[in-house]
């Protein structure tokens, strides 16, 4: 166990990552970030998502897990982090709270399946108290994230529903999955953040922590974490 422990720290302080696929397994989990460590579930089939109401977001709601779809990309809240993938069952990438969606952000706690102790209490038709739980700086940052136009909310991405013919052993490694996408799919996302995951997925060859987050900062001497551009700051109401 304290193998495992210290491996699980390393793969993500590196961002180290594995492109191998996960063979399929009852329950849900999510994609290896080192060969043979789980920082998750895995999710053996292409899971129902249905549409937040009101929102440009899907939920899984038969999946055990915080698992969303927004403009194009699967997005999961799991053991205090935010991972992101273009394929529903990874390989993942770590994404810090500056840099989530605000859309993702807005979504209800109600649709949380597996929502962490400290929502217990909060509303259940409005968003996590995200400033309460990352800090008075993100929240400083983040003025009005919660605050939106309803009538102005973008159309929802279609849903890659090719990707339900890719389970189990036909899984594809990530350097197939980007070409996968680009034949059947096509879809390019609009919100700059996620434009900036989408692209620095299909980059690496093996994908690493997209972002630094609070308890995993990049390894020194390692490559750099990327930035949106403009250093993904949102303005009061900004869409992303």
């Amino acid at each position: 166990m304290r193998y495992l422990s210290k491996l699980i720290a390393l793969a993500l302080l590196t961002g180290v990552s594995a492109a191998l696929p996960v063979a399929a397994q009852v329950g849900v989990g999510f994609a290896v970030s080192a060969p043979g460590v789980s920082i998750g579930v895995n999710i053996p089939t292409y899971p129902q998502l249905v549409r937040v109401p009101g929102y440009p977001v899907y939920y899984a709601p038969n999946v055990n897990a915080n698992f969303f779809f927004y403009d194009g990309m699967y997005w999961v809240y799991s053991g205090d982090n935010w991972y992101t993938s273009s394929w529903y069952n990874g390989p993942w990438a770590v994404v810090a709270p500056d840099y989530v969606p605000a859309y993702v952000l807005r979504v209800p706690v109600r649709y949380y399946r597996a929502a962490p102790a400290y929502f217990y209490g909060w509303r259940a038709d409005a968003p996590p108290r995200w400033g309460d739980h990352w800090g008075n700086a993100w929240a400083q940052n983040h003025r009005d994230w919660d605050h939106w136009d309803r009538r102005t909310a973008p159309t929802p991405a279609p849903i890659p529903s090719y990707q339900r013919q890719y389970s189990g052993n036909r899984y594809p490694a990530h350097d197939q999955q980007h070409a996968l996408n680009n034949q059947y799919y096509r879809y390019q996302p609009r919100d700059p953040n996620v434009r900036q995951h989408y692209q620095g997925q299909a980059q690496e060859q093996n994908p690493r922590q997209a972002f630094p987050s609070p308890g995993n900062p990049p390894r020194a001497g390692g490559p750099t974490p990327m930035a949106p551009a403009g250093g993904g700051k949102r303005e009061p109401g900004q869409d992303g």
